[in-house]
């Protein structure tokens, strides 16, 4: 991230550009998360990287007990709200409506998918 005038300028992987997650010049809402790279590039970072399997197969970018802020984009055939978050990962929301924007905290994992619990409606 970069400063520039009054403004930050975030930059973005080329590969989020290819993959089509992204489009230039469109606006995006992004999350910012602290890098503990300090601690995690100690702790057994090459038998994490050998056991992440291919790299056509990334890891969700979700993890049990995150809490997320989600705008609910569409609803599932099971009337869940839907909401997509970084390289279109789907989060399923009960008892959630279209539009809607709400605080979940993520309860369930799966590699095409997660679960938010709402805990917070409207933020």
């Amino acid at each position: 991230m970069t400063i520039e005038d009054d403004k930050y300028v975030v930059e973005v992987p080329r590969r989020e550009i290819e993959t089509g997650s992204v489009e230039p010049g469109e606006t995006y809402r992004v999350a910012l998360i602290s890098d503990d790279s300090d601690s995690s590039s100690q702790d057994e970072s090459p038998s994490q990287s050998s056991s992440s399997g291919a790299p056509s197969e990334p890891q969700p970018p979700v993890e049990e007990g995150e809490i997320r802020y989600v705008e609910v984009e569409d609803i599932g055939k099971q009337g869940d709200g839907i909401a997509r978050v970084e390289r279109g990962y789907v989060i399923i929301v009960p008892d959630a409506e279209i539009g809607e924007r709400v605080k979940v905290e993520i309860t369930e994992v799966k590699s095409n998918f997660a679960v938010g619990e709402i805990i917070e409606e409207d933020f």
